[in-house]
């Protein structure tokens, strides 16, 4: 599904971009940048956001409390729930 019409930038493209990690985009801009492009009229921003809330969250269910500190999802987390 396309999910930004300005730079035609499907789903798939965007969770492709979402590797757990330290360079992991954290943000709709950070996600614009991965995929080397950048925002234009920022209708896509929210559902870019969501795409990033549903897969931070199905990547961390996998991980448990025993992860801890070593845990790169859970730092994110955290950024998406600040």
């Amino acid at each position: 599904m396309i999910v930004c019409s300005c730079n035609v930038l499907s789903d798939g493209q965007v969770r492709a971009c979402l590797n757990p990690g330290p360079g992991c985009p954290r943000t709709p801009a950070q996600v614009y940048a991965c995929l080397g492009c950048s925002p234009k009229c920022g209708r896509c921003a929210r559902t870019i956001r969501g795409i990033l809330d549903r897969a931070l969250a199905d990547a961390h269910a996998a991980c448990t409390t025993t992860c801890g500190a070593a845990c790169t999802l859970k730092d994110l987390k955290e950024d998406v729930a600040a």
